[in-house]
């Protein structure tokens, strides 16, 4: 065998589209994909151990690529919020099957694999941040990961029901959780802008001011670091 695991996986992924509409994610899918994929069945777990699990994971992060492509090679709008909304619709648009989506939200729903689930929307989020240039380097770097990606998983549960023409309403939608999320950030700069409010949360605000992003060197597993508080 000469090919690479990732060749023999986007091979098993192309094969294993035709049936996910049919059996889901499911182990009937992957014994399918493997031999319509003429790929032996111990290779396919040596390099997809869960089997379709690791497919339906494989399949979202092609659509992650997908949408960082076109990041790069399309012109943005020029108000920041109109980016953010560009780049969740570019993730979506990536989609080549809506209902290898419907069945991927329902397998990610069990709660065995709802980390596999949370941690691909994270990582999605983290990408779309990443493509537009956040350098953030303290809590803001997981409160702008973890609004973006509750926008993302709200508006691609909405996506799934619609039937809108050219998916029209899912784009209203996600303009409306976004200018929802604006309105919180608006908050947040009139409480730094207050003198009485800045005084209150000192403590709290002081507290947060410790948490740093993670570190691109670091080996760590951990999402973030700790600064001990200096005397």
């Amino acid at each position: 065998m000469t090919d690479s695991s990732q060749d023999l996986i986007d091979r098993l992924l192309g094969a294993a589209l035709m049936h996910v509409p049919f059996d889901g994610w499911s182990e009937t899918t992957f014994k399918a994909a493997a031999t319509d994929a003429n790929v032996d069945l111990t290779m396919a777990r040596a390099i997809c151990p869960r089997g379709a699990v690791d497919l339906a994971l494989a399949y979202h992060a092609q659509g992650d690529e997908a949408m960082l492509a076109r990041l790069k090679s399309e012109p943005l709008p020029d108000r920041f919020r109109d980016k953010i909304a560009a780049a969740v619709r570019f993730r979506i648009e990536a989609v080549t099957d809506k209902e290898a989506v419907r069945r991927g939200t329902t397998l990610f729903a069990l709660p065995v694999y709802a980390a596999d689930g949370a941690k691909a929307i994270w990582g999605t989020a983290d990408k779309i941040w990443d493509a537009l240039g956040d350098t953030s380097d303290d809590v803001n770097w997981y409160t702008k990961r973890a609004t973006l990606s509750g926008v993302y998983s709200s508006t691609v549960l909405y996506w799934l029901g619609d039937d809108s023409i050219d998916n029209q309403a899912t784009w209203a939608f996600l303009d409306r959780r976004i200018d929802d999320v604006m309105q919180i950030e608006k908050v947040k700069a009139h409480m730094r802008d207050s003198k009485v409010l800045s005084t209150l949360f000192a403590g709290p605000n002081w507290l947060l001011d410790q948490i740093k992003a993670p570190s691109h060197s670091s080996n760590s597993d951990l999402p973030g670091t700790w600064s001990s508080p200096r005397n």
